[in-house]
């Protein structure tokens, strides 16, 4: 008797599974742009967190890439802001003087542009000695003021070649484009853009290199104790700063993303539901005429909701390698990274959503009495 019951409690189970998938079948056009729909506020929260890893994890990579051990940076500023407050240039004299330090230069980053835009002023010689020198893909490196040597990842996206000219209140003119990695994306000489800023005499960050990286301890205190006020960091301590999860307005602006997917996951799966419940108003009523439960039903379109939002969550996930493509193309100074660990996440929020705008019409099909909606027309 037992097994017979398991039997028909499987058989049941496969009958109602497969109208589920037929109800889906149906109804071909509307289920696919429903997915879609879901899997657009998926892409949305992927594409969001992606470009947000992407850029801290440039800007780390970009930090190393001078080849520094320590970084001292002005009071009060920020990792995330490298064109922010400057200190005197006699810092690096400082720094010098102290045991094991084996190089320092001081470098100016001038914003010129929108968010994360700014020209890097150093000493030549300094820096490529620091970090192993840049490695030219076109021309070489600027000679006067007024001219600047960028990466081949702005040049692609301003599409620049030598001679070009870059209008930042002065006209630039671009002598070089090399491998991007280190520090910045455009570079000038120090001097000449301090005077053309009304910087004189000032720098961004001094960037340290030391005789053994033993020894980075010391030097760390030794500067600390000299530069009380000055935010002295080993590259380590820098660059696990730059993380997503310190960019207070990115956080910020993930909530409203993620907030405004759950809205859009709600009223696709309601206003497809919905549809979907008055079209098979006759449908229901035999269902509950052959001694279907209000539960029988709800569950129905529960899962073909679960179905819908699976699906669009696997469509959302295929889609952000596009948006990936599309940012290499269109935005490379903004680099998106695909982070696994929060497909997990945006899918659920898509199937919350989902199953938020799927709880009205399934109560609205329960509820419906047998006889009505056999006379529904």
């Amino acid at each position: 008797m037992r097994t017979s019951v398991k039997t028909r409690d499987c058989y049941t189970e496969i009958l109602v599974n497969r109208l589920v998938f037929e109800n889906l079948k149906h109804r071909p056009v509307r289920t696919l742009l429903s997915a879609i729909s879901i899997g657009v506020q998926v892409t949305m929260i992927l594409t969001l967190v992606g470009v947000s890893h992407g850029v801290t994890s440039d800007m780390s990579e970009r930090s190393r890439g001078t080849g520094a051990d320590i970084v001292v940076r002005p009071p009060g500023s920020s990792v995330f802001n490298m064109s922010g407050s400057n200190m005197v240039e006699k810092a690096v004299t400082i720094v010098r003087q102290q045991p094991h330090v084996a190089l320092a230069t001081g470098t100016l980053s001038q914003p010129v542009g929108p968010l994360f835009t700014y020209i890097t002023g150093i000493h030549l010689d300094e820096f490529n000695s620091m970090s192993g020198g840049f490695r030219y893909l076109k021309g070489g490196p600027f000679t006067g003021p007024h001219e600047m040597i960028v990466d081949e990842v702005q040049a692609r996206t301003d599409h620049l070649h030598i001679g070009s000219m870059l209008n930042f209140g002065n006209k630039w003119r671009v002598t070089g484009i090399v491998e991007s990695g280190k520090l910045s994306r455009m570079f000038a000489q120090l001097e000449p853009l301090q005077e053309e800023y009304s910087q004189t005499g000032k720098i961004s960050a001094v960037w340290v290199k030391v005789d053994d990286p033993e020894n980075i301890p010391v030097v760390l205190d030794e500067l600390r104790a000299k530069l009380e006020d000055h935010q002295v960091m080993s590259m380590e301590e820098m660059t696990s700063l730059l993380t997503a999860n310190n960019l207070p307005l990115i956080q910020n602006f993930t909530k409203v993303v993620i907030g405004i997917g759950v809205v859009v996951g709600f009223l696709v799966v309601f206003l497809s539901m919905y549809t979907a419940v008055l079209e098979r108003t006759r449908e229901i009523g035999i269902l509950k005429a052959l001694g279907a439960s209000p539960a029988y039903v709800l569950g129905i379109l529960l899962r073909e909701t679960v179905l819908l939002a699976v699906t669009g969550a696997f469509a959302g996930i295929i889609m952000t390698y596009g948006v990936q493509v599309l940012m290499r193309q269109f935005a490379p100074t903004f680099p998106m990274l695909i982070v696994k660990n929060w497909w997990l996440p945006s899918a659920g929020l898509a199937l919350v959503g989902s199953l938020i705008g799927a709880l009205y019409p399934g109560f609205k099909a329960a509820k419906q009495d047998a006889i009505e909606a056999l006379s529904y027309d």
